[in-house]
């Protein structure tokens, strides 16, 4: 009987870890950075609380480019376990992508069929927008703790996500033009910035070339 002394081999932490390429992270950071600047344009041009149709239309509309690149982002985020790799920390990430798609579809069919937006199921679908801007702070939080991503990319998604915490509140007690210019500047320098920086900086999430 021959003895193998042949040492085990060292486990990769790195396994733990789903591969992306830096490339695609720099793919998603452009377009988040180019979807809350669209965005951002529409709350600068418009009143959020118009009741104007075509208003309201490009302000919908306007929102899809962003809602489209942040689903790209939870992607990311949920494959470099940048909320932790735990069943609850991924499942959080999957929970995210749901309220954003159902958000989405909110925003598609408010603003292109004006005849659907007194009624009541579009009112209930509309609940999605606040909870998946909820969930989307939830995981910048996790993001900042779990300290996967780092240096700036471990705290930019909290500031980023705590857009419906300054937007809502200033125009609650400034009103809506106020507000709305604050959800404007807060657009780019959360999610704008944070698309920049992840498309400059993708090693920072743990992507690899």
């Amino acid at each position: 009987m021959s003895i193998s002394t042949t040492p085990a081999p060292a486990r990769n932490d790195d396994r733990t870890r789903p591969a992306i390429s830096t490339k695609a992270v720099r793919r998603t950071g452009w377009a988040v950075a180019a979807g809350a600047a669209l965005w951002s344009a529409t709350y600068f041009m418009f009143n959020p609380q118009t009741t104007d149709p075509t208003e309201i239309t490009i302000i919908d509309l306007g929102a899809l480019p962003v809602q489209f690149s942040l689903m790209a982002l939870v992607m990311v985020q949920l494959r470099t376990g940048a909320t932790g790799t735990t069943r609850l920390a991924r499942g959080m990430l999957r929970v995210e992508l749901v309220l954003l798609s159902l958000a989405t579809l909110w925003s598609a069919l408010h603003g292109a069929f004006p005849a659907f937006r007194d009624d009541l199921w579009l009112a209930i679908l509309d609940v999605f927008w606040p909870l998946s801007m909820l969930g989307m702070f939830i995981i910048g939080v996790k993001i900042a703790f779990a300290a996967r991503w780092q240096g700036l990319a471990r705290w930019y998604p909290l500031i980023a996500e705590s857009w419906v915490f300054i937007t809502l509140p200033a125009m609650g007690i400034f009103g809506a033009t106020v507000g709305r210019f604050v959800g404007a500047t807060h657009l780019l320098i959360g999610y704008a910035a944070l698309g920049v920086l992840l498309a400059l900086r993708p090693h920072l999430t743990g992507a690899r070339d």
